[in-house]
């Protein structure tokens, strides 16, 4: 039964569907759904002992390993992924597929996932995201820095990009504001993202302004745990409350995948005046919590 939770923007996308095949629940975020031409989104929650099958189809597809234990099996490879306890405790395994390819999942332990697809040609190789292949950067400063964890940065896949970001409670994010809606290569590349947050604990939440320069579009979003807010066009910036720290996972899609964007010309100048940097990063990426 699928259960509508108080979408409260034109820009918010928080759709739980109950029981639906092999997943205990499902947010889903389609191209229709979010009226743009490629990124799709999925996460499901599976259960110790499900097989799941699959398929890119015509796309490219990354799974990300949000928590839990799995065996993927795909193009002949089989890779063994014993992966974190949360999203707070440790980097991830992600998989890459291209267009074409089936899959088959076994579950060891209960695991959450996340899947990013876009519409691609297959270039690139099947291919196991290690932990220790993932990359780690501390961005800004003050009480606007951040951790980012690289998952697919440009040249990684053919339309999409992903990272991990940790904003520490209280800490500004996706900061100074920026956009990337107009294709203007180098300068601005047009990126369709998604953000799925978690919070530690799960009972916090964070506000994510969605705006444009002229102000047609002037929002604020309310994202709790297990939210997924879709970013159509305009600056983004995320503040997390204070108490809680933020998790969001960012999957882009265009069809010039770069990190290159627009800052907000009004708030460009802080980055030029960061005063030091946060104590509380980097968050700790190993042991249990």
């Amino acid at each position: 039964m699928a259960v509508e939770h108080k979408v409260r923007s034109d820009y918010e996308a928080r759709v739980w569907i109950e029981g639906v095949g092999d997943a205990e629940r499902r947010l889903e975020i389609t191209p229709t759904r979010a009226g743009w031409d490629f990124l799709s989104f999925r996460s499901y929650t599976f259960r110790r002992g499900q097989v799941i099958a699959g398929e890119s189809a015509g796309d490219e597809m990354c799974l990300v390993l949000l928590s839990g234990s799995i065996t993927m099996e795909a193009a002949g490879q089989t890779w063994r992924c014993d992966g974190r306890a949360s999203v707070f405790a440790g980097r991830p395994y992600a998989v890459y597929l291209p267009p074409g390819h089936t899959y088959t999942m076994t579950v060891h332990s209960d695991a959450d996932c996340a899947y990013g697809r876009a519409p691609a040609e297959g270039k690139l190789a099947p291919r196991l995201i290690t932990p220790e292949e993932t990359t780690v950067e501390i961005r800004g400063g003050h009480n606007a820095t951040r951790q980012i964890t690289h998952i697919l940065d440009p040249g990684d896949a053919e339309k999409l990009l992903c990272v991990e970001v940790y904003t520490p409670s209280g800490n500004w994010s996706s900061y100074p504001p920026h956009r990337h809606d107009i294709q203007n290569p180098p300068h601005e590349v047009a990126l369709e993202e998604v953000y799925y947050y978690r919070m530690r604990p799960d009972g916090g939440w964070a506000l994510q302004r969605l705006y444009t320069d002229d102000r047609d579009l002037d929002d604020v979003v309310v994202a709790h745990h297990g939210d997924a807010v879709m970013i159509r066009r305009g600056y983004h910036p995320v503040v997390a409350a204070p108490g809680y720290d933020v998790y969001y996972l960012n999957f882009l899609a265009g069809t010039t995948p770069s990190w290159a964007a627009h800052d907000d010309p009004r708030l460009a100048w802080v980055r030029d005046n960061w005063a030091g940097t946060s104590d509380r990063l980097p968050l700790p990426i190993t042991g249990d919590q």
